[in-house]
């Protein structure tokens, strides 16, 4: 049954504008905990136990960021973000999992998480991985946007758009466009682009978001018009002019 949790009463810590949370866990007591701590911290917290309760608390609330587990009963966190973002929700999302190799942390990404941290971690560990990816949705000022055919990029505001449609980019994604983007046509260094990335990052998982932002910008992601493979040195983003 669906916790009727959707926020924790914690009034002295907590102000009007605090940043909403949604964790997502099947294990009832890890969800208390964060529940607390994070409450404690701050945050305003709501909880669900499933992919379906998680979908029901979506729909009644509008959360900054969604703690998520990844191995939880039936559908998988994985599952679940997937979904979210196919229908382009791009509200934050940081996994937590048991799982703690690269190839589940580059999953993970894939999926369109903005962080990953694995089981057992600090709590102190989370709330600055938090901050950090609430730090990062305030827009700065732009940039001068970049054209690729019909899209636009605006790095002030991470928005990748044709005037009607807007594109949902997750942070690494928006990161690794912002730095290219910096730098139109010119070869940014791979190790330039990890060390700019707003998680941890290696060139494996630069060559797997630079190959996810093809397949959302090019007309024929295996033979890119914009976003240019140097070999042996790095990538380029050749905007229109």
């Amino acid at each position: 049954m669906a916790e009727q949790t959707p926020v924790v009463n914690h009034a002295p810590l907590l102000l009007a504008d605090a940043p909403h949370l949604l964790v997502v866990d099947d294990d009832r007591r890890l969800r208390a905990l964060l529940q607390e701590y994070l409450s404690e911290n701050g945050f305003i917290v709501s909880t669900a136990d499933s992919a379906a309760d998680a979908r029901d608390k979506l729909g009644l609330f509008t959360f900054d960021l969604i703690v998520l587990d990844v191995m939880m009963k039936g559908e998988t966190g994985l599952q679940f973000l997937a979904s979210l973002r196919q229908r382009t929700d791009s509200t934050p999302v940081l996994m937590l999992t048991a799982l703690g190799e690269s190839g589940d942390r580059i999953s993970g990404l894939e999926a369109g998480a903005d962080d990953y941290l694995a089981k057992p971690f600090e709590p102190r560990e989370l709330l600055l991985r938090i901050n950090s990816i609430l730090r990062r949705q305030p827009k700065k000022p732009a940039q001068m946007e970049v054209r690729m055919g019909r899209w636009r990029f605006d790095p002030g505001r991470d928005e990748l758009t044709d005037g009607t449609e807007i594109v949902r980019l997750s942070s690494v994604e928006a990161g690794l466009l912002r730095a290219l983007a910096d730098q139109p046509g010119e070869i940014v260094k791979r190790e330039d682009l990890i060390a700019r990335q707003p998680v941890a990052s290696n060139e494996r998982t630069i060559d797997v978001q630079v190959t996810r932002l093809r397949r959302k910008i090019e007309l024929d992601p295996k033979q890119p018009r914009y976003l240019i493979t140097v070999r042996g040195e790095g990538y380029m983003l050749r905007p229109d002019t």
